[in-house]
């Protein structure tokens, strides 16, 4: 018989495709998702930070206030440079987009598919299940995204896609580990539990919130000096 938590996964992961698919097809979907989706993991990182001080029975709030302060200074960041490369040529636009987030999603499915088979030491315990050959792996798969974008694209240099399938995999795993050390100091498995079989919003996009932002300033910096 399907595991039932299974088929939450699944059908969570279909979903997942389709609005991704519309977020590209059309402008304005991709702005209204981005806006609901930034709101809900805000408010899904304040809940993990309150629980982390609840936990160890603190009381500091104007420590709670100045990481609110911070989170929301970011997420302003993240949607200025988001919005402001949308004003950009659009179909230029949406494959830089594609670019970054299909090497995140590498990263993590090389990081899973190279831990499970080589396995070996591991990489922080911040993460027990993350070891050292998974993160190899999620370099290795991102950059045999490399040929794909270069015939999409050839106006980016393969050393230039090189460098930013690098720093967009490492970005994309500090991202990852920082929340989930979150998750442990608050001592939660998920962020929420919007998402059936795949927890938060939080947790679906903790490595592109440092990725897309660094890759897209990463991209820029390239366009323009080199």
């Amino acid at each position: 018989m399907i595991n039932k938590e299974y088929i939450k996964r699944t059908v969570t992961s279909l979903f997942l495709f389709v609005l991704l698919y519309l977020m590209f097809s059309y402008i304005f979907i991709l702005i209204i998702s981005l806006i609901i989706i930034s709101v809900i993991s805000w408010l899904e990182f304040q809940e993990l930070i309150l629980k982390i001080f609840y936990k160890k029975k603190l009381k500091k709030n104007f420590l709670i206030i100045c990481i609110k302060a911070l989170s929301l200074i970011y997420l302003t960041f993240f949607s200025v440079l988001i919005f402001n490369g949308i004003n950009q040529i659009e179909l230029h636009f949406k494959l830089n987009m594609i670019y970054l987030i299909s090497i995140c999603i590498a990263s993590d499915i090389g990081g899973l598919i190279f831990g499970k088979i080589f396995k070996g030491k591991k990489l922080t315990r911040i993460s027990p299940n993350k070891t050292i050959s998974g993160s190899i792996g999620s370099f290795i798969l991102s950059i045999t995204l490399i040929p794909f974008f270069y015939f999409a694209d050839q106006s980016n240099s393969p050393i230039n896609l090189i460098f930013l399938a690098v720093i967009v995999s490492l970005s994309c795993q500090l991202g990852d580990l920082f929340i989930s050390y979150l998750k442990r100091k608050a001592r939660v498995k998920d962020t929420g539990d919007l998402l059936p079989g795949h927890g938060g919003i939080l947790d679906r996009i903790d490595g592109l919130l440092f990725a897309i932002p660094i890759g897209m300033i990463t991209w820029q910096f390239l366009a323009t000096f080199i």
